[in-house]
């Protein structure tokens, strides 16, 4: 399974329980002669808020074989000193796990 496929199938999941989330894209993207530049490099793929209590959700996804990038690993080391809801998801019960958790 790819990397979007498991994206895809945790948003559904997400945004059917007590979560509203969207997929995040980061980098810059080229439009015509203009580039645009996204959120920075290394923000999750997912973001959004656990809607029982408002707390911000932020979750990067991988597949099985996937391995964080230094950018990725720096806002993993910021998201684990804030109040944020902050994890790494390899498969739906991953995220449901990442989600019940404080």
């Amino acid at each position: 399974m790819t990397e979007s496929e498991i994206q895809k199938q945790i948003i559904e999941y997400l945004n059917k329980s007590e979560c509203k989330v969207w997929r995040a894209n980061a980098g810059m993207v080229r439009v015509g002669k203009r580039t645009l530049k996204l959120l920075p490099k290394g923000f999750p793929d997912i973001f959004g808020v656990r809607l029982k209590d408002g707390k911000f959700i932020a979750i990067e996804i991988k597949k099985p074989t996937g391995k964080l990038s230094i950018e990725q690993i720096e806002f993993q080391d910021w998201a684990m000193k804030q109040k944020i809801i902050y994890g790494v998801a390899y498969s739906v019960d991953d995220a449901k796990k990442i989600i019940e958790g404080d």
